[in-house]
């Protein structure tokens, strides 16, 4: 829930009558969470956007997900990923459970008119530029941009750039959402929140469309994808209002909390959803008390499976270790990991000083499986890195 919003053209009262200029009702779409007890929107169309002229399945390539057996840390380089195709069916799965799938996209062409049935999307923008036409308006994102995108939204993905769109993209089977501790009771950023109402980007006005009859619209579900053909575009929304609808945070908008010895994880956290939540790494000033240590400890994840994108930097706690821009890492439940050998006593004289590195993290409370793609990138060496052994420090 970002906040209350209105755009365009919408009636005095919610529920009431509301006439276009030939006298006829606008047609009203509740779009809402948790059936009808949670928040909702509600969008105004010229047209039913019920009526369907044909369905039919589209087929696709399953995702295969194996178990990280045996137990490994590992390794993946997005740079080594296919380039291609369009920021919704060009996606390639890389790991995934039963809360959420991880892919990356590479596109470099418009995507098709798409609605997520299963949960909400967080799509983070590496590289390049797009723009998101959604019913409730249009998005303008870029790098360091993520994007939240409810269940049940139709969109598309019109990538601006010269190069393509590189992005991370977050599918979950739940809602997606500020965590709960950085609100007021009535659902108000705080003052201890990282990030504000203001540091959110909203459609500001309706998108209404040429009249067009026969329009797909894939839709997924959780036993696959199928195509409606709409008889109206789905973008003929003349006004919407409520608090469910995609918005966007620059990470560089994310104020880092910081203190004298080490924070937790925790305070980089910046959405939550069902058994996961995701946090950001950000520019910001290292532990500045002198007897402060200001990297990671060794720690081991008990209950969750660490994945974190390297976006940006100099990430001097693993330097050596094969991590660079693009990696992903992926610490499993039961591994003891952390910094590399020698950078700890190498940190202390970085006391009170900036870090410049930018990574993306999401921690499940399940263990994550492994898809073909990223295993096709893998560094199988990563798993020695820790090793002080001179063969491996250069690996």
């Amino acid at each position: 829930m970002p906040y209350f919003n209105r755009v365009g053209d919408v009636p005095a009262k919610r529920f009431s009558q509301f006439r276009q200029e030939d006298g006829s009702l606008y047609c009203t779409e509740v779009m809402g969470e948790e059936g009808f007890s949670s928040d909702m929107s509600l969008l105004f169309h010229r047209l039913p956007p019920t009526g369907i002229s044909a369905v039919r399945a589209v087929e696709r390539e399953p995702i295969t997900l194996t178990a990280n057996q045996p137990l490994l840390p590992r390794l993946f380089n997005t740079s080594q990923l296919k380039v291609g195709g369009d920021a919704v069916t060009g996606r390639q799965p890389l790991v995934g459970n039963d809360d959420v799938l991880v892919s990356f996209v590479i596109a470099d062409s418009d995507s098709p008119l798409y609605r997520n049935a299963v949960g909400d999307e967080l799509v983070f923008v590496h590289e390049g530029t797009a723009t998101v036409e959604t019913v409730f308006g249009v998005l303008e994102v870029g790098p360091g941009d993520y994007l939240v995108m409810p269940t049940g939204t139709t969109h598309r993905w019109l990538p601006t750039s010269e190069g393509p769109l590189r992005a991370l993209v977050f599918e979950t089977y739940s809602h997606i959402h500020p965590p709960k501790r950085y609100l007021s009771r009535y659902g108000q950023h705080h003052q201890e929140s990282p990030y504000f109402e203001l540091d959110l980007r909203r459609p500001t006005e309706p998108l209404v469309a040429p009249a067009e009859s026969d329009v797909d619209v894939l839709v997924r579900n959780r036993d696959g994808i199928t195509c409606y053909t709409m008889q109206n575009h789905p973008f003929d929304v003349v006004g919407w209002f409520g608090c469910n609808y995609p918005y966007v945070l620059n990470v560089a908008d994310f104020s880092p909390i910081t203190g004298s010895f080490h924070r937790p994880p925790p305070v980089h956290q910046v959405f939550e959803a069902h058994n996961l939540v995701f946090c950001n790494f950000v520019p910001r000033m290292l532990d500045y008390d002198p007897r402060a240590v200001p990297i990671p400890s060794y720690h081991s994840n008990v209950d969750s499976d660490e994945f974190l994108f390297y976006a940006e930097g100099n990430f001097f706690s693993r330097s050596g270790s094969g991590v660079e821009r693009g990696s992903i890492s992926l610490h499993p439940a039961g591994h003891i990991h952390g910094p590399q050998p020698g950078s700890v006593e190498k940190a202390l004289s970085r006391i009170g000083q900036r870090t410049e590195e930018l990574a993306i993290m999401l921690d499940t409370f399940r263990p994550l499986r492994l898809a073909n793609p990223a295993l096709d990138v893998e560094d199988p060496k990563y798993i020695t890195t820790w090793s002080r052994r001179p063969e491996a420090e250069g690996s």
